[in-house]
């Protein structure tokens, strides 16, 4: 198979040469340098949705002090997803994934520095502080793009040969597929992300700073334009606060935290709590889960005594014959929490929602009472020890000890009953307007909670 070279180092004369980083091979996307839209005729239906679909260009460097294998008719090679984002009305949301393309030989290019050859041509290594481009063509060849399921990005490890190989379709099979509708939304900023994924990097524990970003702009035709430069070594989620009052305008709200499950993967979570200004605020997650086999299965939030309303979960669709299911994650609001989960767990069946690797789900509510440091807790899919990691980020300031207290304001009296009799006999979303057990029905067991606590204070 033939490389298109569209590259030299005197493309990235802009970048500073990049020293090794860290022993062993290391992999990164050093830089995402073209697009190719696929559905230029017209979107594709499927489902009653129009899709259009894209690949991205991509530069792999090997930061690392040793070379990395990149074998064709093997799993001793990288395989590279692809995915999108919109940002808009400060929100960050993933809204497309691709399948993988399997890398086959490795130039020896110099985007990233000063470059120790393993050869001289398209070899089975990548030299120590080599570049390696992958033009969007040949990352959007459906023949040699497999699909997410048989990867486990911790590892590196991926079956060979993979499912579908050869297998093509229509315009959006395989691809970066994303709903035509997620692209068409005036002043949203949109962001492309890639990842290598290797078995050498992840052995020598360099796995965690495989990817990087850029920003796009869409046109009337719906082609994306690259825009300014590549964020090296950041996920996608780093953009939430990068560009979120803006381009390259940071919003200092936005708090980023790296959690690393113990012998296993990273997630990120991004947090940001908003007061609306009418006694209530809003607090915002995201969750990237970028390494973790044994995925997020759970999001839950402490909420004792707390009123929440306008709940949402956002989630990218799996597509092109992945196995896994898009149901949206259970809502759950009572006992002391509001809580997401996925709509079943791994025993029962493996291929339910997760927050599988390479993707990002975002969980949001409002609250009647302020932020305050607290924890929330990502519970983990796949067995394993710990079951969950809890990790440190603003949550709504804990009510009192009085389940009956609709009103918030710390006492169970008659302003709670009258809020209550208000909603009497209609449903309410989970959790609020004196639904105290959750169900999201305000009825007698609701009633015979206020009355079992009145006085309460």
């Amino acid at each position: 198979m033939s490389r298109l070279r569209i590259l030299s180092g005197a493309c990235f004369a802009g970048f500073a040469a990049m020293a090794a980083s860290a022993a062993g091979p290391d992999v990164i996307v050093g830089e995402l340098h073209g697009t190719r839209h696929w559905t230029t005729g017209g979107p594709v239906n499927e489902g009653g949705v129009d899709y259009r679909a894209y690949s991205v260009a991509t530069t792999s460097c090997n930061i690392g002090t040793m070379r990395l294998d990149w074998v064709q008719e093997s799993n001793q090679h990288p395989v590279i997803p692809q995915n999108m984002y919109r940002l808009k009305d400060g929100r960050l949301m993933q809204i497309g994934m691709s399948w993988l393309k399997h890398g086959f030989c490795a130039l020896q290019e110099t985007a990233c520095g000063p470059c120790q050859p393993a050869g001289f041509g398209c070899e089975n290594e990548l030299g120590v502080g080599c570049s390696d481009p992958y033009s969007a063509d040949l990352n959007g060849s459906q023949g040699n793009l497999g699909p997410r399921y048989e990867v486990n990005a911790y590892t590196g490890y991926f079956v060979w040969p993979f499912a579908f190989r050869n297998v093509t379709g229509n315009a959006i099979y395989k691809r970066l597929r994303v709903a035509q509708a997620d692209l068409a939304n005036p002043g949203a900023l949109y962001f492309v992300e890639a990842m290598y994924i290797h078995p050498d990097d992840a052995a020598y524990g360099n796995q965690a700073n495989n990817a990087s970003y850029r920003r796009v702009t869409v046109s009337g035709s719906y082609s994306l334009t690259l825009q300014g430069s590549t964020f090296r070594e950041d996920p996608a989620i780093k953009a939430w606060r990068a560009h979120g009052n803006g381009v390259n305008n940071p919003d200092v709200n936005v708090t980023l935290v790296p959690v690393d499950v113990p012998n296993e993967g990273r997630f990120w979570l991004a947090y940001k709590v908003t007061d609306l200004g009418n006694g209530t605020w809003r607090y915002q997650y995201a969750v990237q889960n970028l390494t973790s086999d044994r995925s997020g299965g759970s999001f839950t939030v402490p909420a004792v005594n707390v009123q929440t309303s306008n709940p949402f979960f956002h989630a990218p669709r799996y597509h092109s014959g992945e196995p896994y299911d898009n149901s949206p994650w259970v809502l759950e609001v009572g006992g002391g929490v509001i809580r997401w989960r996925s709509p079943q767990d791994f025993l029962t069946n493996p291929n339910t929602n997760a927050l599988r690797w390479g993707t990002m789900y975002n969980f949001e509510f409002d609250a009647n009472t302020p932020p305050v440091m607290g924890a929330v807790t990502l519970g983990l899919f796949k067995f394993g020890t710990p079951g969950s990691v809890q990790i440190a980020a603003l949550v709504p300031q804990q009510g009192s000890g009085c389940p009956g207290d609709v009103d918030g304001d710390g006492d169970v009296d008659q302003a709670d009953l009258g809020a209550m009799l208000s909603n009497f006999g209609g449903q309410v979303p989970p959790g609020t307007g004196g639904d105290l057990d959750g169900d999201g029905d305000v009825d007698q067991s609701d009633l015979g909670i206020l009355l079992g606590d009145f006085g309460c204070n």
